[in-house]
Parts: structure tokens; sequence; C-alpha cells
């Protein structure tokens, strides 16, 4: 025997209250592959989940989509957590879904992937956008956890390392709910309100992915992406690897390989100054005595002397052959039975060459002593020479920028040739 006839209405609240109460329908999970996947104003999503047989319609409430850390695509092969449901006015059931697991791989994968991606395509991890970390920095911003060993490690390098540098540190929370929103809004405030920073620090020690995850928000990434002061992001351990780390102008292994990056060894620098100037004292050195002995070898007073002991030498020299000329003669008028007048006007003869001998002499050291640079010099005069000590007779012998030395009677004096005139024909 039949039941009482219901309305359409009933029959559905009845099938609703059925639903609700099924202990498997309450808390069920699908595995199918999206397909229609439309985004509502409203916030909320609706899509078929599908296999190769059949489908069911689901309803994903805006709530809900905000604790999903992925972006919803077709295709996609999910586990989708919720419970039955049946919508009474359109006399149909959908599975109303409160959570999503991705198939195959997992969730937080999913999203870093997803995010990667759709990054990359507008150019946030772009080489070219790249901030110089500089050499020198004065003033260093550190965002982190304050109560972290991050903070610990990081300002225990950048001190033993570097005492002249200024160190503000921005507390933030490092995971968790909100913690990407303090980390961005940190590096917002370091720009804004301390544009003096030179370069600025931010990460955590090691967890897990879901730990680090407040480094893999497209908050932070843009934050990053949009600081005019240069980012160094030291995320986890060296094997992990974060968007804010792509982000970053320059990406540490850890919290102490980015301390490490920021400042530079102030005992090394003073180290390699200190060979440097060494080296350098001993390449002066060097210079000094070359210039010592060329300066030696220009001494006008040791050319004089030298241009009088030549001139000294070559008057024994000329006395030395009279002397024996003279002898000579002697004996040739002793040895040959010659006129006695004979004699003497050979003697006369020969005097008069030595004579004019002795006149040609004077005239050569007279030439001498008119080439003797301490003669000319005290005249007024001057010598002019180049760097290697070679005399300058002519202008075409002199450039711009030349260092060139001045001797005169009383001393000398390096100048630098700043103009060169030479003379025109006519």
């Amino acid at each position: 025997m039949a039941l009482k006839p219901i309305r359409v209405s009933q029959l559905n609240a009845y099938i609703h209250r059925i639903l609700q109460t099924d202990p498997v329908l309450g808390n069920i999970s699908v595995i199918g592959e999206i397909s229609n996947l439309k985004f509502h104003s409203s916030g909320h999503v609706y899509f078929s989940l599908k296999d190769e047989n059949s489908k069911i319609n689901c309803f994903l409430a805006a709530q809900n989509l905000a604790h999903i850390r992925y972006d919803l695509e077709e295709g996609m092969e999910i586990n989708a957590l919720g419970y039955i449901s049946v919508y009474e006015r359109g006399g149909y059931y959908s599975l109303n879904v409160r959570d999503i697991e991705v198939r195959g791989e997992g969730d937080l994968a999913v999203k870093f992937e997803q995010l990667k991606k759709k990054l990359d395509k507008e150019g946030i991890f772009d080489r070219a956008h790249k901030k110089e970390i500089p050499a020198f920095p004065e003033n260093i911003a550190v965002v982190t956890a304050s109560t972290g060993a991050a903070l610990q490690d990081i300002l225990k390098i950048v001190t033993g390392k570097n005492d002249y540098v200024n160190i503000r540190i921005f507390p933030v929370k490092v995971q968790g709910p909100g913690a990407a929103e303090e980390i961005a809004e940190a590096i917002d405030t370091v720009n804004a309100e301390f544009p003096d920073t030179d370069v600025m620090i931010i990460g955590r020690g090691g967890g897990s992915l879901e730990d680090l995850w407040a480094f893999n928000e497209e908050i932070v990434a843009r934050s990053i992406y949009a600081s005019d002061i240069p980012v160094i992001s030291g995320v986890g351990h060296e094997i992990d690897f974060t968007i804010a780390d792509m982000a970053a102008d320059m990406r540490a292994e850890t919290p102490t390989a980015a301390a490490n990056a920021a400042v530079p060894d102030m005992d090394e620098i003073k180290m390699i100054i200190g060979e440097a100037r060494d080296d350098l004292e001993d390449k002066i050195g060097v210079q000094i005595k070359k210039r010592e002995d060329m300066v030696a070898s220009l001494d006008i007073g040791a050319l004089g002397k030298r241009i009088d002991e030549r001139i000294e030498f070559s008057r024994l020299k000329s006395k030395n052959i009279l002397g024996q000329m003279g002898r000579t003669l002697e004996g040739m008028i002793a040895g040959t039975s010659l006129k006695t007048e004979d004699a003497y006007h050979r003697l006369d003869a020969v005097t008069a060459v030595i004579t004019a001998g002795q006149h040609r002499a004077d005239m050569l050291k007279q030439q001498l002593d008119n080439m003797d640079p301490r003669n000319i010099i005290s005249k007024g005069y001057g010598a002019i020479l180049d760097d290697r000590g070679k005399m300058i007779t002519s202008a075409a012998q002199i450039k711009e920028k030349d260092m060139l030395r001045i001797v005169v009677k009383d001393g000398d004096a390096d100048v630098t040739v700043d103009e060169v005139r030479r003379k025109t024909d006519g």
C-alpha cells in the first residue's frame, strides 16, 4: 500500500535530512578530475568532478577556498573532502567541498609550482631586475623572528666580521597564519622609513615545507621585487629553495650564509691592504733608487771634473810628446856631421812645428773650456734632460705630459710639460 502522496519540496527536504544524517555521506572523500570549473563573482567555486564513467557536481564556498593553497585548474586530479547535500529548490544533489588534496603531489608542492610559474611569467625573477649587493654597507636591516636562532647567527657573523656597520632588527613571525603579511609589511617599512639602509637580510632557520611556507607566499615575493633596497634571502638549509629566494637580489643557502654575503671581513681587508702597502713601498723604493742613480749620472759637477781630467791628461800627453821630440832632435844633431848652422835651421823648423802644435793644443783646450757645461750654465744657461737622463736638443723630442728635468748652475727642478710649441717654416 502506497504512502500518502507528498509534495516535491517535501521529498527533497526528506532526502536532504537523510543525506545529512548518513555517516558516510556526511564526511566523504571523492577522487576525480576537475571539469567545468567556474569562479563566481560571489567568491564561490562551481565545478564537476568526473572519472571515466560518471561525474558529480561540486560546490566550494568562498570561505573554504581561502584555505586552499594552490589555484584550481581544469583537468587537475584531486581528492575532494566534504559532504553530500541536496539543493532542495533544484532537486539535485552535489558534493559540498570543505578541503582539497592534489593527487600524486602534495598540496604545497603544487601551490609552489603554480606560483613560481606565474611570477616567472611576470618577470619577478628576471636577473635584469636584480640589484647589486654593496661591497661596503654601513646600515643593514634584518627581517626575521626575534627569538629564533637565525637572528643570533646573523648578529654573530656580521659583528664578528665587521664592527663598523649598524644593524636594525625588524622582528616578524616567520611561520603560521599572518606570517607572510608581517614579512611583507616589514620589507615595505624598511624601504619607506629607513631609505639609508644599504642591504636587507630576510630569512629564518630550517624546518619543513609547511614551516617555511610564509616565504613562498605571493605577497612576500612582490614586496621583495618592489624593494629599492637590495635583499638577501636566507631561508632554511642549503637544500631548501623558496619563492623569496628567487625574487631576492641574492639567494643565500642559510641565514649564516646571508650574513657572510652581506658584509666584508675587515681583518681580511686589512691584511690585503697591508700586503699592498708593503708591495707599493718596495716598488717605490726601487723607483727612488733608480732616480737617484739617474740624478747622480747627470751631476754637472762630476761631468766637469771628468772633462778637467781629460784636459789635464791631454796636456801631459802633449808635454811628453814635446819632450820626446826634443830629445830626438838633440840626438839627431849630436849624431850627424851637419854644420851647426844647418842644424839650427832644422831645429828652428822643428821648433816652429812644435809651437804650432802647442798653439793648436791651446785652441782645443779653449774649445773644451767653451763646451764645459759648468761654464755654459754659469752664464745663465741650463740643460734640459728627459726621464732617461738624455739631453733634449729639439722640441720634436718633447710631448705633452712629459716629465723633464731642468739643470741650472745652483740646482735642478722637475717639471711637467703642459704645451709644446714648435717653430714653423716662414
